[in-house]
């Protein structure tokens, strides 16, 4: 399976977004009706509008902003697979993390031809969500993302969920779920995506939220291994470097 996929072609990646203000109150004015509206249909019953907006800000690109962007490359030696390097952009000004992304991106994986990203549901939410935080940052795609006004099918991206779906688009399974009967060892054991808006807010430990966005990069480049029949990674196969 993917055999036409070759591993140092790819980009392994995770993002981590938290709700764009500390609580529902900070907010701008003309943007808190339009968020109510907008998330209507997740509104859990007698669901309070902090609440509301807490547990589902994150979600959307236009209300959340991105705290982590974590990368995985294959580093390819003598053998197809040597060793897997990591690298994460994090802090709490998204435009300086999202310029600091691009820099790389257009320094080494400028060629989108060449370059292609890996990922778990990054068709549907990673990477558009990217695409929306730098413009709305003010920020140029760089040439790896800009897919504005390519259909679906001109979109090349390995999305593990989508491979895993085999044409079944009313499935759905979890990273956590598919890792498990992968018998991966499973990702987020620190956190669970809920908690990273209030870990990032009111506890303040971004290192955590980090850690836990280069787990998910770990299990997406083993599932990845998986379904291209290779040996899974070993601890020390892997380094995350500065």
């Amino acid at each position: 399976m993917l055999d036409n996929i070759h591993l140092n072609n790819l980009i392994c990646i995770d993002i981590e977004t938290v709700p764009g203000y500390p609580d529902f109150e900070s907010v701008p004015l003309e943007l808190k009706e339009l968020y109510l509206n907008k998330s209507a249909r997740l509104k859990a019953e007698n669901e309070s509008k902090e609440d509301q907006y807490f547990n589902h800000a994150s979600i959307y690109a236009e209300f959340g902003k991105i705290v982590c962007i974590s990368i995985g490359i294959f580093n390819p030696g003598k053998q197809e697979m040597e060793r897997f390097r990591i690298k994460s952009f994090a802090g709490s000004d998204e435009k300086i993390l999202l310029q600091l992304f691009t820099e790389l991106l257009n320094t080494y994986y400028k060629k989108p031809d060449k370059y292609f990203f890996c990922g778990y549901n990054i068709k549907e939410f990673d990477i558009p969500y990217l695409c929306r935080r730098m413009l709305i940052n003010g920020l140029e795609l760089p040439k790896v993302l800009d897919i504005s006004g390519k259909k679906p099918y001109e979109v090349y991206a390995v999305d593990i969920m989508q491979l895993w779906r085999f044409g079944d688009y009313k499935h759905f399974t979890s990273l956590k779920l598919l890792s498990a009967v992968m018998g991966i060892a499973s990702p987020k054991d620190d956190l669970d995506g809920k908690d990273v808006g209030k870990v990032f807010w009111k506890e303040n430990d971004l290192s955590r939220i980090v850690t836990y966005c280069q787990k998910d990069v770990i299990t997406v480049a083993q599932l990845l291994l998986r379904f291209k029949g290779l040996p899974l990674l070993n601890n020390d196969d892997y380094k995350i470097v500065e």
